[in-house]
């Protein structure tokens, strides 16, 4: 790490952006892309902070932010993800290692199980017709907060 403190400062900050798309997503069922840009475009300045070397480690994040771009496109394709969940997902990506980055995704897909269950549960609950919106955003912010927080609950591992 070249700067410790500023690299906690990004993270931080990231952690503050996960937590505004969750909460407006449970508001309003939208993430915008101006918040989805500002974690995608914070994720180079990370890169630099940690000294991220170009090849291949950069090219692998940027690879890896594609891959789940692709594969949560096609949750939206059929209708099961929103696209401003797609791309604060991918955008997150950018952030972590591919086995954190595999661990994100596992755990996104469990927080976003119990999310959409909660959401049909009210749903019925107000007696509402049609099919419930999800809120996503807090299922991929969970997921999110999971893995920033795995380097300080495993610094003793």
């Amino acid at each position: 790490m070249i700067n410790a403190g500023f690299t906690e400062l990004l993270l931080g900050i990231l952690a503050i952006l996960l937590l505004v798309a969750a909460v407006v997503d449970v508001r309003t069922f939208t993430i915008s892309n101006s918040l989805n840009l500002a974690v995608a475009l914070l994720a180079p300045i990370y890169w630099l902070s940690i000294a991220m070397p170009l090849w291949p480690d950069v090219v692998i994040q940027l690879a890896i932010g594609a891959g789940v771009f692709a594969l949560l496109a096609g949750a939206f394709y059929a209708g099961m993800m929103g696209g401003g969940d797609v791309k604060l997902a991918a955008a997150l990506a950018l952030w972590f290692s591919p086995a954190s980055t595999l661990k994100f995704l596992v755990l996104m897909s469990i927080a976003g199980g119990v999310v959409t269950l909660v959401a049909i549960a009210l749903h019925r609950f107000r007696g509402r017709e049609g099919r419930p919106e999800i809120p996503y955003g807090v299922a991929i912010a969970f997921g999110g907060f999971a893995i920033l927080t795995q380097r300080f609950l495993n610094q003793f591992a």
